[in-house]
């Protein structure tokens, strides 16, 4: 579906000198002022893509599922197909929400959970078949996201490659890899030398061509698998195997941490808008097994 595309090497049409809009391998790093949204929509509606957004709505995460879908409708891919893909052990919680013409909700059922542990690594088996059997015959794109979010600020077609990472606000102002929370225990199947890394990404928004991101999420899932058999869990879940696999097949995209901020924190200056951010709550309340 890219062949022949011009922007990953990004149409800028307007300039920030206060940030990096490159990364040492020549991919985007996509800040507010670096395009022009009028361009990139322009370039995208011409293909018409399918895009697949993957949620997981489990236990009591349901209650997130009506603010993100109603904020998703008015700020993510407008005027593009979009399919929310649904993950849920209670279908019944499952709001009705007005969608917009050629966007849809899909729900698919997953079992429960008594530790959110489980819950996180489950994603990228239930996604894993799920792209397999079913979403592959329907998406050109798949963004994988966290349910408990809303958007709030456009988050468009300028997000759009075949691997698309997010910088973690936590760590996007780091000076030293050393101080990243990659894996470090050499056991583990996510494990990154202290010398190594170029950024750190998070698990709670990352998209991408369909099939670039079905390898991504089956090499997550089959690398958990294999330290559950030798014992041990990553110390981030699926963040730290998606770290790992970005440090070795780098991403044609690198979004920056307005593509993925919090509630919580405090805004920096060279965030000059939120596009989607993670909902304050209790997570001892929402999360089994939570301390």
């Amino acid at each position: 579906m890219e062949k022949g595309l011009k922007y990953d090497k990004p149409s800028v049409m307007k300039g920030r000198t206060d940030v990096n809009s490159i990364t040492n391998w020549n991919a985007p790093l996509v800040w507010e002022g670096t395009f022009d949204p009028v361009v990139i929509d322009s370039i995208y509606k011409k293909m018409d893509p399918r895009i697949a957004v993957i949620v997981f709505a489990v236990g009591k995460y349901t209650r997130f599922l009506k603010a993100f879908i109603e904020t998703g409708e008015k700020y993510f891919m407008v005027d593009f197909r979009v399919t929310y893909y649904i993950f849920t052990d209670h279908e019944d919680e499952v709001p009705k929400v007005q969608l917009a013409a050629g966007r849809k909700i899909t729900i698919l059922t997953v079992p429960s959970a008594t530790r959110w542990q489980d819950v996180v690594l489950g994603r990228m088996k239930w996604a894993t078949i799920a792209i397999d059997q079913q979403i592959r015959s329907e998406a050109d794109y798949v963004f994988m996201m966290d349910i408990d979010s809303t958007f709030r600020y456009r988050f468009g077609a300028e997000s759009l490659s075949r691997l698309s990472a997010v910088l973690h606000r936590g760590y996007y102002k780091t000076p030293d890899r050393a101080n990243f929370p990659y894996e470090r225990r050499p056991q583990s199947q996510a494990y990154i030398p202290i010398d190594e890394g170029d950024y750190y990404y998070t698990a709670a928004v990352w998209g991408g061509y369909l099939e670039d991101m079905y390898t991504l999420v089956k090499y997550c899932y089959e690398q958990s698998k294999i330290d559950e058999k030798n014992n041990i869990e990553a110390a981030w879940q699926e963040e730290s195997h998606l770290n790992k696999y970005l440090l070795y097949n780098k991403p044609t995209k690198v979004l920056s941490a307005e593509y993925l901020w919090c509630d919580y924190d405090r805004i920096t200056e060279d965030v000059k808008v939120i596009r989607i951010s993670q909902i304050a709550k209790n997570y001892a309340e929402v999360r089994p097994n939570w301390n």
